[in-house]
């Protein structure tokens, strides 16, 4: 069902040999641009035409009612209800903690330079359809561009046809939970032209977030620029570095956990324990057997984005989970935390037996929209900082000017760019 992939003995840079998901991002933007291009130029009425074409559903209005908001929440699961409450509660406590405060640096007397940290004023937020639903999504996107202080927020999601061409309702009593309605019932690459050109109803935004299929992921590449963007969201991915410790039962619920998500999603253990190995491959039979999407997940975990990688030791183990750069990385290893402290490149990281990723999912607290294809080397995941710009503001007194003027010149000289000495020149030098 998973492939072996035996690592022992190498040496290098084993992101060669290790499995991913295969995206072709560039030319997906290539077909998703005359669909951009159309929701640019005819605005609500492309809309409603691309909606008819990909979800099968006309729609007459793109915005959802807030009635429907109200209705969608009246109409929770008191248990999911509660549920969705604590993860906002811990997600708030956590992403609270993110928000940064200006400083003023007096660089010399009579001379400041303040970082003033300033809130993106629109935000598009983009929640997924599709196999499954995302209520969670919902919550990981509005908290952090809350707590950021965002001032209009404005999520979208697919139209689903068993829910009269509404999003889900629990995606939207989710939003009525956090006080956000307005809410549009568009999905695709057309969503993120929407809010990267505006229509109808939609405003433009400055700035959008959250996870999505490829076309999602194509239109966010294609529009980068008009729109900021928080990153293109690949498959789903989870790496586990494990040794004789781990628990196989532990380590094959959460392989099998995000390959549930869809039938590209990575599931990759790396261990130094053939045992261990054989032992996973075991209870991954039966638990694939028994759990409600087997046939997606079977799929999943044996395609080539998935494998078990046998290393030397931990030490190499650790060098190849860096390497790969997981979207989500579990240690269960001997004395976790610390080696978990080594890791420089993942999402997140998950430590020991009883913090598995389906915990940040949902109410660990922490954010769940997170770099994947090995993005995480140089990309974190979405937090109150992503909606946050750092703006520098100068000011320097005439002698803080005139104390630093000859670098200056000598600076601009040195570029040939005359014209930025004398601006100075033209403040400091005797008429």
């Amino acid at each position: 069902m998973i492939s072996r992939i035996d690592l022992r003995g190498t040496q290098g840079d084993p992101r060669q040999a290790l499995p991913r998901a295969e995206l072709d991002v560039a030319a997906a933007a290539e077909r998703v641009r005359p669909l951009c291009e159309d929701v640019r130029h005819r605005g609500a009425e492309a809309l409603v035409e691309l909606t008819e074409r990909f979800d099968g559903v006309r729609l007459t209005d793109i915005r959802v009612p807030k009635d429907a908001i109200e209705a969608a929440l009246d109409g929770l699961d008191p248990a999911v209800r509660a549920a969705l409450e604590e993860s906002i509660r811990r997600a708030r406590a956590v992403h609270r903690d993110q928000r940064r405060t200006d400083h003023t640096t007096r660089v010399v007397p009579g001379g400041t330079v303040t970082e003033k940290w300033i809130p993106v004023d629109r935000v598009g937020l983009y929640v997924p359809g599709g196999r499954a639903v995302y209520p969670s999504s919902v919550v990981m996107n509005v908290v952090p561009a809350q707590e950021a202080g965002v001032r209009s927020l404005a999520v979208t999601s697919p139209p689903q046809s068993a829910f009269g061409g509404l999003p889900h309702p629990t995606i939207l009593a989710a939003c009525a939970l956090l006080g956000v309605d307005e809410v549009y019932a568009v999905g695709g690459a057309q969503a993120i032209a929407m809010f990267a050109y505006g229509a109808g109803p939609c405003e433009r935004a400055d700035m959008v977030t959250g996870p999505g299929n490829i076309w999602v992921a194509a239109a966010k590449r294609l529009l980068k620029g008009v729109i900021g963007i928080d990153a293109e969201a690949g498959p789903t991915e989870i790496a586990i570095l494990a040794d004789a410790t781990a628990n196989p039962d532990y380590v094959a619920a959460d392989l099998v956990s995000q390959a549930e998500h869809d039938v590209v999603a990575a599931s990759v253990l790396v261990t130094p324990d053939e045992a261990l190995a054989e032992a996973v491959t075991d209870r991954l039979a039966v638990r694939v057997a028994a759990t409600k999407h087997g046939d997606r997940v079977r799929e999943a975990l044996s395609g080539p984005q998935s494998g078990i990688a046998l290393v030397d030791d931990l030490d190499h183990g650790l060098a190849v989970v860096n390497a790969y750069a997981a979207e989500h990385l579990e240690v269960m290893t001997a004395d976790a935390a610390a080696w978990a402290a080594r890791v420089r490149n993942a999402g997140a990281i998950f430590v020991g037996d009883f913090s598995p990723v389906s915990l940040g999912d949902y109410a660990a607290g922490s954010n769940h929209v997170l770099p994947t294809g090995g993005c995480a080397c140089h990309t974190g995941g979405l937090s109150v900082q992503t909606f946050l710009r750092g703006v520098h503001v100068v000011e320097y007194d005439r002698e803080a000017l005139a104390d630093v003027a000859h670098h200056v010149v000598a600076l601009a000289n040195a570029e040939d760019l005359p014209a930025h000495g004398e601006a100075v020149a033209a403040r400091t030098d005797p008429a």
